[in-house]
């Protein structure tokens, strides 16, 4: 084998070895982000149902007037 073709095949792999590093850097940030946001999303979902539930703790039914 050539050694200039050995020397061109090694330097592709380390860009692409540095290249996959990237990539699993961003994968890892993304999925931080999206753990993150679905902590977040169940957070939100429990305090709207905490708050649902004082509404209608709170609701006083009215009784409609005898012309209704």
């Amino acid at each position: 084998m050539n050694e200039q073709r050995l020397i061109d095949i090694e330097t592709k792999l380390a860009y692409q070895e540095d290249t996959v590093q990237q990539l699993n850097d961003v994968v890892f940030a993304q999925q931080k982000k999206i753990d993150q946001l679905e902590l977040l999303c169940q957070h939100l979902l429990d305090r709207l149902k905490d708050l649902s539930e004082q509404q209608s703790d709170n609701v006083t039914f009215i009784e409609k007037p005898p012309h209704y």
